[in-house]
């Protein structure tokens, strides 16, 4: 065989993983993104003293811890980082967003509201552990108060462990030129704070994120109409359906049941359905495990998030 010959065949078996190539480099290159950090609620999966065999399935070996929610945020053309929620799961979390974009750098840190799983990880940053000096950390006025009055976490104020940022509700915080973060406040129990959810702007996609809120119909703003404004939106999850806690009144804790969801958005095209991605599941909803049930909203034109995956918001 000619050495002509064997290059000509050569290229073309090489020519079938060209696009595929391609396809990856796109994504790799990718200058804006999020990171799935976390999709369950404040007491992560397998929750504490649970022994259904829902918990009892991941104390065995078959499923994987799921980690709490939170995402990152991935700036690579200035990099910069910045997470959404302080998790109990934080160090885990900061390692798994460093590993993902290449840098080790926490530009800040945005806070949805005072309840446990969003919040708790701020003491890492504390002298106990990072002994960080001066990190952002995005709040609204209630939480900025609840911070600065109550120990210990006072102390990372006092230290200059942290800084707080004072957030408006819909006044964007420009991150980077093109890359920007806007607070949009939402019902929910506020004990201690205040709660908000982000939308997430860049020069071509946004997203929308609202881990945790009281029934739909109980904010001043229409969901359908807010998620019509972006490509992506990560939506409250908690929990599948009524009678999900059986020895609890449900009324207590009223988040969207996925149903109530579900059907909201039922009369829109799929176009409007697929950007949504459930998230924030209790262990008790079954979404948050592989089954017949993810494969069932899956069937109904909506999706549900996965930790570890990426959502390009800027090539």
């Amino acid at each position: 065989m000619s050495i002509r010959t064997f290059l000509f065949y050569g290229f073309l078996l090489l020519f079938p993983f060209m696009p595929q190539a391609k396809a990856q480099d796109a994504a790799s290159q990718s200058s804006q993104y999020i990171t799935v950090l976390g999709i369950a609620q404040d007491g992560g999966y397998p929750q504490a003293g649970c022994t259904a065999e829902h918990c009892l399935r991941h104390w065995r070996g078959e499923e994987a811890k799921r980690h709490v929610v939170s995402l990152g945020l991935t700036d690579q053309t200035s990099g910069q980082n910045w997470l959404f929620e302080a998790t109990p799961d934080f160090t885990g979390q900061l390692q798994q967003l460093f590993h993902a974009s290449g840098s080790n750098n926490l530009s800040g840190i945005f806070l949805t509201h005072a309840h446990m799983g969003h919040y708790a990880g701020l003491l890492q940053l504390g002298r106990e552990a990072m002994g960080a000096k001066g990190i952002p950390v995005y709040v609204m006025p209630r939480m900025k108060e609840f911070l600065e009055k109550n120990a210990p976490w006072s102390q990372l104020v006092a230290l200059g462990n942290i800084k707080l940022i004072l957030m408006e509700q819909d006044q964007p915080i420009q991150l980077t030129p093109n890359l920007r973060v806007i607070p949009v406040t939402v019902p929910h129990r506020d004990e201690f704070s205040e709660t908000v959810g982000f939308r997430v702007e860049t020069s071509e996609k946004s997203l929308l994120f609202i881990p945790d809120i009281d029934k739909w119909p109980l904010w001043k703003k229409d969901i359908r109409t807010e998620v019509a404004r972006v490509e992506v939106a990560l939506l409250d999850a908690t929990f599948y359906q009524e009678g999900e806690l059986p020895n609890r009144n449900m009324s207590e804790i009223p988040h969207p049941f996925v149903a109530e969801t579900i059907n909201l958005f039922s009369p829109l095209p799929v176009t409007e359905k697929w950007k949504i991605k459930f998230i924030h599941f209790n262990h008790t909803n079954p979404l948050i495990l592989e089954g017949p049930e993810r494969d069932q909203v899956k069937s109904l034109g909506f999706d549900v998030a996965t930790e570890g995956e990426r959502i390009v918001l800027k090539k």
